[in-house]
């Protein structure tokens, strides 16, 4: 018979247990959420020598390989690591991060699969064992449409791309390119010109070089819109987004701004949400634009939870 503190240990390695069994699902998570074709068959092998035969898709697109005796959870880590594949996901830690596939999409603004990655190779694994608060979810979209749910995670990432007007290149077709194709119907044609209703524009890039006489072109490279604090499930709440865009070379260093400024300020067990709302959005975004923090990381995480 298991006991408390061995559950507990396997779970912390990324082995949760199955109900009313003594058997575990190990989870495995992939860079920049793409698994290979060899890593699924490994994945496979590895299920049907440890486990029992199946491969289950996690919400965090990962793979969780049920079924495994407690015995066997050493032998498993083992093959995953000769194999290139790493158990884990669980704890008060950055979890696995997930990407829609903006990377490939026709609406994709930004290389999604590579931004996870970076993520997931800086944070997700050299900031393993760091322990934070709570849990901390970060997510990385391509566009507006939200596929998959940036402002319903701790951090979340979308790319975005904002028209720029060029108005002496409009030519007021009756047929404008650019306000046929608008999903959001910002844009018009009025007074033989077209206007861009910024109000209502979600900067989805969509029109941005569609205009075959150059009326709309991009105002700069990708942005992202940055949301802080989202969750979703027994407490929701819609992510906060930062009052501006941020650039790709801000990226990085913002990630790691809200990680660090979310160490410093939560109580335990507080989700990043429940910091934002109990110290203010301008305390959260006048640390996170600014670099002050990063000038701490150090006293921060060493810092006792």
């Amino acid at each position: 018979m298991l006991n408390q503190e061995q559950i507990m240990k396997v779970k912390g390695q990324g082995f949760l247990r199955n109900r009313g069994t003594e058997l575990f699902s190990g989870r495995i998570a992939a860079p920049g959420t793409v698994f290979t074709a060899e890593n699924f068959a490994d994945m496979a092998t590895l299920a049907k020598k440890y486990g029992n035969g199946k491969l289950i898709c996690t919400s965090r697109q990962g793979v969780e390989i049920p079924g495994i005796p407690f015995d066997k959870i050493g032998e498993a880590q083992a093959f995953a690591a000769e194999h290139g594949l790493r158990f884990g996901g669980t704890g008060a830690k950055v979890r696995p991060i997930t990407a829609c596939k903006g990377t490939t999409c026709v609406f994709g603004n930004c290389d999604t699969q590579a931004i996870a990655t970076e993520i997931y190779e800086k944070f997700y694994l050299g900031w393993n064992s760091v322990k934070l608060p709570h849990k901390f979810k970060i997510s990385v979209g391509g566009c507006p449409n939200s596929c998959v749910k940036p402002s319903l995670n701790d951090l979340g990432i979308e790319g975005h791309r904002v028209p720029k007007f060029v108005a002496d290149n409009c030519r007021g077709c009756a047929s404008c390119a650019i306000e046929s194709k608008c999903p959001s119907k910002a844009a018009h044609v009025e007074g033989g010109k077209l206007k861009i209703d910024g109000s209502e524009c979600k900067t989805c890039g969509v029109c941005v070089g569609k205009c075959p006489f150059g009326a709309v072109e991009p105002e700069s490279e990708t942005v992202y819109r940055i949301y802080v604090g989202g969750t979703w499930g027994k407490t929701s709440r819609m992510g906060t987004p930062l009052s501006r865009y941020v650039t790709e070379e801000e990226l990085m260093p913002i990630v790691e701004k809200v990680i660090l400024w979310y160490r410093e300020n939560a109580l335990p067990k507080e989700r990043l949400g429940k910091t934002v709302d109990r110290l203010g959005i301008e305390a959260a975004e006048s640390a996170i634009l600014s670099d002050d923090i990063l000038a701490r990381r150090d006293e921060i995480l060493a810092k006792e939870i």
